[in-house]
């Protein structure tokens, strides 16, 4: 169901997602499943990229250096799998992340990560403006309670499921970690110009 060059896109599972300013979250299995389907990934020999955040300010939680920059357990990087640092949202800002997946003839990204309303969305709506057909993982995905424009405190699994809702159909297929394991099962073969 997939090409064999599918590429496993890790957004942001870094260590600085653990500091207690960023208050409660939901989909604590998140990490859980994309370890399951890193595992998979580098099973079947698929490209695995990783992205990590570069706070700009010297008080965020992701400063480069310190460990909230390093990746989570489930996500740690192992020889031959790209790291893209970024500084913004979006993993295709001020990285060469497009090209490279350009150079390599993927067309198709399963992205999972860290935050669904932030940057794993800013990443999918702009992969699926540049052409990339793109899987959004729902449960290999997480984010924060967020405070809404009213002034009300937004939980987090009602933030989640907007954010999904946005990105659904128009900029990316939703699935969870079971379904796409299960299109890893039956893979097409790679189409080449």
């Amino acid at each position: 169901m997939l090409p064999t060059n599918a590429t496993l896109l890790v957004i942001d599972v870094q260590q600085g997602f653990l500091d207690p300013s960023w208050g409660p979250r939901n989909n604590r299995q998140a990490e859980a499943n994309i370890a399951r389907l890193i595992e998979a990934w580098r099973h079947d020999g698929r490209p695995v990229r990783h992205v990590h955040h570069s706070s700009r300010s010297a008080t965020g939680t992701f400063v480069e250096g310190t460990p909230g920059f390093q990746p989570k357990p489930e996500a740690t990087v192992v020889a031959g799998e790209r790291v893209h640092v970024k500084k913004v949202n979006s993993s295709f800002i001020g990285t060469t992340l497009e090209q490279e997946l350009r150079d390599a003839g993927v067309d198709t990204l399963v992205v999972v990560g860290l935050t669904t309303n932030h940057c794993v969305s800013t990443t999918v709506r702009m992969a699926g403006n540049l052409g990339f057909t793109v899987y959004l993982v729902a449960d290999a995905t997480a984010t924060f309670d967020r405070l809404g424009l009213d002034g009300e405190m937004r939980p987090a699994a009602e933030v989640h499921e907007a954010a999904l809702s946005d990105l659904s159909e128009e900029f990316a297929t939703i699935v969870n970690t079971a379904e796409m394991l299960r299109k890893l099962d039956a893979p097409q073969p790679l189409v080449t110009a």
